[in-house]
């Protein structure tokens, strides 16, 4: 197996621990309120608390790219973000120690996607970016999938304390693999003085961006701006469905934890697959040079959030749940493709020694929607005549939003003419066996 696909797995058993770790929360949320005495809106209040530092973490630790390796960043951050789950198996562990702990945690979950993708690019030419980068937000799908049946098994079984244990100590397990088999690729950006540099910036094999691309013509660019937004949308949802859909089932439609749980990790296992399946699709179509000839990925991203925007309407006004299952486990999961597309089209447009920081802005923006979507939608049905107005409510919300940013992404999001105004260039293959 070659170095970057053996890389690209272990980041993708990084991403299983990761998703794995955000779950944990909503899987427990309701016995959690139940020990507790918490309305809705006071645990919404809790699982906003892993976003407090979420965002300003991402963007901090992003910047650090240009000066420290990657390879040690990713091993502190699972480190820490194993630490923090650990004090919830303290039987004395309260309210306060949950919300502190889930600040901790969000403030080393926060950089690992960004740090993530950017560590995986340096193993990957610009065309051959879409599948791992899909590859490793798979893991986000399948760490949900996986931690949804059995994380509510141990919960039945062990109490939910131990759900938090048994996801910190897996953490802790990855970390030492990583310290035995983690290391940057061929094409990993200079740090140090060299990525400081405003000039020349330059990886192995790479051909230098034009001088003096500011920072801020990236950022302000259509294709950011709108990849960001749609990310912003896609992760609303995502965070919607992490924290209240277990809560939903239960309350609104009647089903059990056990039953919860699994159609949770079904509709998890359903993002995933939609994400390779379309890494596949845009890694074949960059190969034969088809992107932008035909349909850009921008608006292919967009349409499919519209698609999305409606199902979630849908879900959240039918009463059948022959309807509801269905859209949850199929047009729902399209929206997920946004958050694909929005880092690879950052990833374009991007010089490369500032791949890492303009990742980082996307997750500090993108990770706004998990700060806001547990709070906004909590008060909404705490606030409702009936639990089932308050969610319908939410689910409307979530649907104005994906419909929205898919409109602005059709429109405005593209990435491979931006970084030609830039003078942006792709990056040739190396030399190097990419095929897994």
């Amino acid at each position: 197996m070659s170095g970057a696909w053996r890389t690209t797995w272990l980041l993708l058993a990084f991403m299983v621990v990761n998703f794995a770790d955000k779950a944990v929360l909503g899987l427990a949320g309701p016995a959690i309120r139940a020990d507790f005495g918490l309305t809705r809106q006071e645990f919404g209040t809790a699982q906003s608390a892993f976003f407090a530092l979420f965002s300003v973490a991402a963007l901090g630790v992003s910047l650090l790219t240009r000066r420290v390796r990657t390879t040690p960043l990713l091993l502190v951050l699972v480190l820490l973000w194993s630490a923090a789950q650990l004090p919830m198996v303290w039987g004395a562990a309260g309210f306060g120690t949950l919300v502190a702990t889930r600040v901790l945690l969000g403030a080393a979950e926060g950089p690992s996607a960004p740090v993530a993708v950017h560590h995986v690019h340096g193993w990957f030419p610009q065309q051959d970016r879409a599948l791992p980068t899909a590859v490793l937000l798979f893991g986000a799908a399948a760490g949900v999938a996986v931690a949804a049946p059995v994380l509510s098994w141990v919960i039945t079984h062990w109490g939910w304390r131990w759900a938090f244990g048994v996801v910190g100590l897996v953490g802790l397990v990855w970390a030492a693999a990583w310290q035995i088999w983690g290391a940057e690729g061929p094409l990993a950006s200079q740090v140090g003085k060299a990525g400081e540099s405003d000039k020349g910036d330059t990886v192995a094999g790479e051909a230098p961006a034009p001088d003096g691309v500011p920072l801020r013509a990236v950022l302000l660019s259509g294709s950011f701006m709108t990849a960001a937004f749609g990310a912003f949308a896609a992760y609303w949802l995502m965070s919607t469905l992490l924290t209240w859909t277990p809560d939903y089932l239960e309350s609104v439609v009647g089903w059990d934890l056990d039953r919860a749980g699994t159609l949770v990790g079904l509709g998890a296992l359903a993002n995933g697959v939609v994400l390779l399946v379309h890494g596949l699709i845009a890694q074949r179509s960059a190969r034969r040079d088809r992107i932008g000839r035909r349909l850009p990925a921008g608006a292919g991203a967009g349409l499919l959030m519209v698609v999305s925007g409606g199902a979630v309407a849908a879900f959240g006004t039918v009463d059948s749940m022959w309807c509801k299952v269905p859209l949850m486990l199929g047009p729902m999961t399209l929206a997920m493709i946004t958050l694909t597309v929005a880092m690879t089209a950052c990833a374009r447009i991007a010089p490369p020694a500032q791949r890492g920081v303009v990742l980082g802005v996307l997750t500090f923006v993108y990770a706004l929607g998990g700060i806001l979507s547990p709070l906004v939608l909590g008060g909404m049905v705490d606030r409702a005549a009936t639990v089932s107005a308050g969610y319908e409510r939410g689910w409307l919300l979530t649907s104005g939003l994906l419909l929205a940013a898919g409109v602005l992404a059709a429109l405005f999001c593209r990435p491979d003419a931006t970084a030609k105004r830039l003078g942006i260039p792709e990056s040739p293959s190396p030399q190097v066996l990419l095929a897994p």
